[in-house]
Formats: C-alpha cells, structure tokens, sequence
C-alpha cells in the first residue's frame, strides 16, 4: 500500500512538472519583428487607443504622456500596482528591447521569463497587429524618462503563485475573435474593443478562475473594486443609437446630458483622441453586439 501511494504521489509530481513545462512562459521569437519598423504617429494612436496612460500614469495626475506606475487597483484576488512603464532604464522599460515588449502585450511573458498576472490585460492585447506593437513602441519611445522603483503587488495565497498563470493562460488567454464583423468598419470596430481597448476587461463578467465568460460578452459586470457594478452595454439594455454612442466616445455626454464619471472619464479622453471613424467604427461594434446570456 505504501509502494502504491508512493507511486501515486510520483507520478502526481511528474504530470505537475509536464504540466509546467508545457506552460512556461513564452518568449516571441526575435526574427517574427526582425523586419518591422516602427510609425510613431500611428503608434500614438495604438496608445491613446489601448489606454496605457489610465494604468500606468501617476495616482492624480492629468498627464497622459508620463508613465512612472504606482496606482493601485483593488480586485477580488488582491491589490495589483501598476510598474513604471517609461523609457527610463533603470526602473522604467527603456532597456527593454521591442522583441521584449511584444513579448509582455502579446504573451504576458516578462523579459526574465515570468508569467504576468492578467491584471495587465495582455489577453485581449494578444489580438494586436505586429505592426500595431513596432508602432506602440516607437511611440513610447518619445515619451519622459520617470525615475520611479516599482512595488510588488498585494496579493494573498494561492494567486500569488506564477507558475499556476501558465495553465491559466491555456484556459483563457484566447486569440481568436469573440464577435463576427462582415464590414470593414465592424472589423475595425471589433479591433479596437477586443483587441486595443480591452472594453470587455471591465464589461464582462468573469468566473471563478478570472477567466472572462464570453457568452456573456459586454453583459456587465460586478465592479472589480466591489462596489457598484459596470453597466450591461449590449443593444438590449443599452438603447443608445450609434450617433449617441460615438459623441458620447468623444465628448462625455450622454444622451441624457449627464457626464461620464470615475474611470470612464479616463476612457473617453483617450477615445477624443482618436479619429472620428475610429468612434463611428467602435459604436458600430456596440450597436452589432447580440444580447449577453
């Protein structure tokens, strides 16, 4: 009995060993970006479009080119704290070399080979364009040095164990479409909030794992913050019309003439930025988007 318990708990070792293996971190190969150069005016469309500044500027500030980390965002899986994402190479990312950075959007694999916690929404950035990436980075590039040290994240047992991101990552970092678009504006429009803007990150429900329940797709969702709760904004429970939805993208105001307020606030002054097709091609999106179960 004790040779078979034995080998019970042997092989248990060997299966978690594989199974860790097989979900180690990965790193892009260098030659996949070996002959993309960057567009930096394309680039800081890609930022202001991905909202890098509503993380990762500093606790109060308006200043959406500075980027030295430092909020907190409180979840059910503990406190995360935003890094310093600047060119300044001591604490920022500008020793980072852009096969690096891909890495981190596109596989949330950090340079030593650590898996990211997804509280860095690298599952949706996973859906971006290599091209969109070189340009990101050539953006970033121009922006202030902050010398700022990180801190570690606040999180309790067991979620703070990486090595558990890998089989996570099988189960949910997904990079295939979660919506049909058959027209060049829904497909742009679809790139932008599934891929750039991370829109479902907040307005989707998630289970137990943190995995984002899909068939419930911008159905709305507790706030991770535990309080209030982020607004279902498929057709059936959001009647704006398209028109509605992209002046609202660009200035704030809602139908009603209310304002947008809290985080939402951030994310429409990263939406102004963008060109008015890019807003028609979002509320497109919105406007195409079936019920959430």
């Amino acid at each position: 009995m004790k040779r078979f318990l034995l080998g019970v708990v042997l092989l248990g070792l060997v299966v978690a060993a594989g199974v860790l293996w097989l979900t180690r971190p990965q790193h892009i190969a260098p030659e996949r970006f070996a002959n993309l150069s960057g567009d930096a005016a394309n680039g800081e469309t890609v930022y202001f479009a991905g909202g890098c500044a509503s993380c990762h500027k500093a606790e109060g500030s308006e200043d959406a080119l500075s980027l030295p980390g430092g909020r907190r965002f409180t979840t059910p899986f503990g406190t995360f704290v935003a890094p310093n994402i600047s060119s300044d190479a001591a604490t920022g990312i500008g020793d980072w070399t852009v096969v690096q950075f891909a890495s981190a959007l596109l596989n949330g694999t950090s340079p030593e080979g650590r898996h990211y916690f997804p509280a860095f929404p690298y599952t949706t950035y996973a859906r971006m364009t290599d091209q969109d990436v070189v340009d990101l980075w050539a953006f970033m590039q121009t922006l202030p040095a902050e010398d700022r040290a990180n801190e570690p994240h606040d999180i309790g047992f067991p979620f703070n164990i990486r090595l558990s991101l890998g089989p996570w990552k099988v189960l949910f970092l997904d990079r295939d479409w979660v919506q049909p678009a058959d027209t060049p504006e829904l497909q742009r429009g679809r790139y932008l909030v599934e891929a750039l803007g991370h829109c479902a990150e907040c307005h989707t429900p998630r289970n137990i794992l943190g995995g984002a329940k899909t068939a419930s797709w911008m159905g709305g969702a507790p706030n991770p913050s535990g309080k209030g709760k982020i607004p279902d904004i498929t057709p059936k429970s959001f009647d704006w019309s398209a028109t509605d939805i992209a002046y609202y993208l660009e200035s704030g105001f809602t139908p009603e003439f209310d304002s947008a307020g809290g985080e939402m606030a951030e994310v429409v002054a990263n939406m102004a930025r963008l060109s008015p097709e890019d807003r028609a091609a979002i509320a497109a999106y919105v406007k195409a988007l079936p019920a959430a179960n």
